[in-house]
């Protein structure tokens, strides 16, 4: 048991920097103390004392702000960086070595009985806010970025984005998207936080697309009624409001200055 409480301090070690010393790590990481409440209230889940087990996990949820149920299956050297707010289901399984951040959720879309949460492979890392809901695999070296929803299974060493969750890397040198999923993957990349202002907007992206459609019909309509008005005819006596995407996609330099008032304001020295 204490061979396995110091392998838990040291991968904090090996994955958070703020840590500092071996008895802070043990005592004011709330991610630790519900691996080490969910390890107890599993024993006793393992010998059918289904009441009691449960009612451990909630003293856990109470004293960590997580919640594992009893019954999940949870790999060596897990980590669970903050960790407010996470939730792990009954039949989920994590491998060997995951990270995950605060407010990830390992949910089920199903109300019958089985498995119905997800399994994580080796490695895997969730960003905050993640939602991976379903029976689905995760695969080894994984990368799920902040606040995706993933909602079918993740090849190994993929990076998933966006709602619902896209792959936007693959290591599979096979496919024939590789090198424009590797490029994509190099803008975006995984962040647990996406602070990132190049993380995509599907649909501030579409607006523009449909704007600068739009845009293009109204001047090519404008020259046919000038052709027409030039011809003797009589259209279009009144010019169309024109449209510019700025009023609804913000541009970057706006977006850049809000960002440096909000550092600014957070810190005065800045």
């Amino acid at each position: 048991m204490f061979s396995r409480i110091k392998e838990d301090i040291n991968s904090v070690f090996d994955r958070d920097p703020a840590a500092r010393t071996f008895f802070e790590v043990l005592t004011n990481y709330p991610g630790l103390h519900a691996i080490w409440w969910h390890r107890l209230a599993k024993w006793f889940w393992l010998k059918n004392f289904k009441w009691l087990a449960r009612f451990i996990s909630t003293i856990a949820r109470w004293l960590t702000g997580i919640e594992i149920h009893p019954g999940a299956t949870l790999g060596r050297r897990f980590f669970i960086d903050h960790g407010m707010g996470i939730v792990i289901g009954e039949t989920a399984e994590i491998g060997d070595d995951c990270t995950i951040y605060h407010s990830v959720t390992l949910g089920g879309t199903s109300w019958n009985a089985g498995k119905r949460h997800p399994t994580l492979g080796n490695n895997v890392v969730i960003g905050a806010g993640a939602k991976v809901l379903g029976p689905l695999m995760i695969g080894n070296n994984a990368r799920i970025g902040s606040n995706a929803v993933v909602v079918k299974d993740v090849p190994e060493k993929a990076t998933v984005v966006g709602i619902p969750g896209r792959i936007v890397n693959t290591k599979k040198d096979s496919d024939p998207s590789h090198k424009q999923r590797t490029e994509i993957a190099k803008k975006y990349g995984f962040d647990a936080y996406a602070v990132s202002p190049d993380n995509p907007d599907p649909v501030a992206k579409a607006i523009g697309r449909m704007l600068d459609h739009v845009h293009l019909m109204d001047s090519k309509i404008g020259d046919l009624c000038k052709e027409v008005n030039n011809l003797g005819g009589s259209v279009c006596d009144k010019a169309l409001p024109e449209l510019r995407v700025g009023e609804f996609v913000e541009d970057e330099k706006a977006a850049a200055e809000r960002r440096e008032s909000k550092v600014a304001a957070f810190d005065p020295e800045i």
